[in-house]
């Protein structure tokens, strides 16, 4: 992966974790619950799932690639059509309230994977992160040797400051980071990644 792909890759998952869904109230609530050092279990299942999921895509891409270069590039366009429906979604569900649930402390962990697995915004966000940053000339594994650290590290590091505000601002940390305004604007920025990647994949049209 070039470092001006890593850049562009690096700068759509900070805009994917930091965007507030029920990853993020969940560690907000953990935090306001359990404190921080105790809620960092939760964040522990948010990177089992990143994990998995990164692993999943990588090998999906693969198989995609070696069957079809064709089918590969109408992939990539359903992704930005993918990132366009989360940017349009989030923006509609922008002033509804997100539920993260309730349990026990000893189900940190398993209640934060649960959380993360069955989020549709996880499912298709990763699927779309795939089928547009990963080059199909160079061997995925190559390419996640960059992607998996990168992703990990930024997944750690937004879901750890959503546990911090919940533990340090207590109650009003919920009501600022589901601020209407703020959640638009990370759906604008799901948007514009969309049509700016459909538009760059567009020329592979006339050259195939």
């Amino acid at each position: 992966m070039s470092l001006q792909g890593w850049l562009v890759f690096a700068a759509f998952w900070v805009v994917f974790v930091t965007t507030p869904g029920p990853n993020a109230v969940n560690c907000i609530s953990n935090g306001m619950s359990f404190g921080f050092r105790r809620s960092l279990w939760g964040v522990a299942g948010i990177l089992t799932q990143a994990t998995a999921f990164l692993i999943l895509s990588a090998l999906g891409v693969t198989a995609l690639v070696a069957a079809s270069p064709v089918a590969f590039f109408w992939a990539k366009l359903a992704g930005a059509g993918v990132l366009i429906w989360l940017g349009v979604r989030g923006w509609m569900n922008a002033g509804r309230p997100v539920h993260s649930g309730a349990g026990s402390a000893h189900g940190l962990y398993w209640r934060a994977l649960a959380v993360a697995t069955f989020n549709v915004k996880s499912v298709a966000g990763y699927l779309a992160a795939f089928s547009q940053f990963v080059q199909p000339d160079i061997p995925i594994w190559t390419q996640m040797q960059a992607i998996l650290p990168t992703a990990l590290t930024i997944t750690a590091l937004s879901y750890c400051t959503y546990t911090a505000l919940g533990a340090g601002l207590g109650r009003l940390a919920l009501g600022a980071v589901l601020n209407r305004w703020f959640r638009r604007a990370m759906a604008a920025c799901f948007i514009g990644y969309g049509v700016a990647l459909g538009v760059l994949s567009a020329p592979q049209i006339e050259r195939g």
